[in-house]
């Protein structure tokens, strides 16, 4: 079979640059396409766009990912802004949970990380804890930590042992949304990873994967999108 085409969803950014130029941009971290093509997929970038188009795309890609970064806006699971969350990410909250709910209702492998994790969780009716402590190691820069998976996960059979992994991130699951549970867990409780009850492959993941040198939760993912990695 060839490669399958994975999504990941990318920002928009108002001002860029690079060369000669600075202007507005889709950007992702080129970790992502990386490690895409490390595990053996394609890798298509899908900016912000009209929510109504989501599930049009998703019916053409094998698989999705849904990337790290800013905060989810608190309104999104009914909650009053904490002063230590970031400022809304509007157009990309509205397209990346498009995103989710068109992969959740088609069967479509979905992985979110980080940032992804949290929306797959609000999309299922979850909520978030706005702000926690030693998951960020400076401004800008990646710490890392344990993750302990839960026996007879999904997650645990792509990573049966305890890992290190690259983390940067101050907000966390809170109240798992519907059908959702966990799978691992940081010393602290810190809920690490998410996945989906049933037999469509859904997993969310706290760290950032596309950080380190480990493929296999991405390889997990290209294996259920159809490839044979």
């Amino acid at each position: 079979m060839g490669r399958p085409l994975i999504g990941v969803s990318t920002y928009w950014e108002a001002q860029a640059s690079w060369g000669v130029w600075e202007l507005p941009a889709a950007l992702l971290a080129a970790g992502y396409p990386r490690l895409v093509q490390s595990a053996g997929g394609l890798a298509a970038m899908l900016p912000p766009d009209d929510p109504s188009y989501a599930p049009s795309v998703v019916a053409r890609l094998d698989g999705l990912v849904i990337s790290g970064g800013p905060d989810v806006d608190p309104g999104r699971y009914g909650a009053a802004r904490d002063e230590r969350t970031g400022p809304p990410a509007v157009e990309r909250d509205a397209w990346e949970l498009a995103l989710i709910r068109a992969a959740l209702a088609c069967g479509k492998p979905l992985l979110g990380i980080c940032r992804g994790m949290q929306l797959l969780n609000v999309a299922l009716g979850g909520t978030l804890t706005q702000h926690i402590e030693g998951h960020v190691k400076d401004i800008g820069v990646f710490g890392q930590h344990a993750v302990t998976p839960v026996p007879g996960t999904r997650y645990s059979e792509l990573v049966p042992e305890v890992s290190d992994v690259p983390t940067y991130h101050h907000q966390a699951v809170d109240r798992l949304g519907r059908g959702l549970f966990a799978s691992a867990h940081t010393a602290d409780g810190t809920v690490e990873a998410i996945e989906l009850q049933g037999l469509t492959w859904v997993l969310g993941v706290q760290w950032h994967p596309e950080m380190g040198e480990d493929t296999r939760v991405m390889n997990g993912l290209i294996r259920a999108a159809g490839g044979t990695n």
